[in-house]
């Protein structure tokens, strides 16, 4: 079938030969860019709400979820190391499994970065809205509020508008 084709190693390095991306990310900004992705709604906004319901269980879903971005790092620096090239899990899928898995990851990659980014933007959102309501006394209509909010009643995580 034609999805179900593998592009060999010798052929997707001759094409990163002919369209070469160049390198301008060092390790620094690869760390802070890393950092800047983990730093996000879950750190902000859930934290203290967590922790008031889960206690020390919270801490530890965080070594554990520590442990889990550490080995799946591994995997990556393993594939990188195999596939010498400028790519991500679509070339590595497309290289090992096919196209039509291939094609499953790279938009299972562009989902994942719109969830995320579209949680980061409510959030911020809300605190926007939280620090002109408070700062500078103007009420802001629920038009233009985030559907999921932060709220600071007892019995409630989050309050749906």
């Amino acid at each position: 079938m034609k999805f179900d084709r593998v592009k060999s190693l010798d052929a997707i390095l001759a094409t990163a030969k002919k369209k070469s991306l160049n390198r301008s990310l060092g390790a620094f900004q690869l760390t802070m860019l890393g950092i800047g992705g983990i730093i996000g709604t879950g750190i902000f906004v859930l934290t203290s709400e967590a922790a008031q319901k889960a206690g020390p269980g919270m801490m530890l879903s965080f070594i554990l979820a520590g442990f889990i971005c550490m080995c799946a790092a591994i995997c990556y620096s393993e594939l990188a190391s195999m596939v010498p090239t400028a790519g991500s899990a679509y070339t590595y899928t497309y290289a090992v499994m096919g196209e039509r898995l291939a094609w499953m990851v790279g938009w299972a990659l562009i989902l994942e970065y719109a969830i995320g980014a579209s949680a980061v933007a409510s959030s911020w959102s809300g605190y926007m809205i939280g620090l002109i309501e408070n700062l500078f006394h103007i009420e802001i209509s629920p038009l233009y509020q985030p559907l999921i909010a932060i709220t600071h009643e007892p019995n409630c995580a989050v309050r749906l508008t």
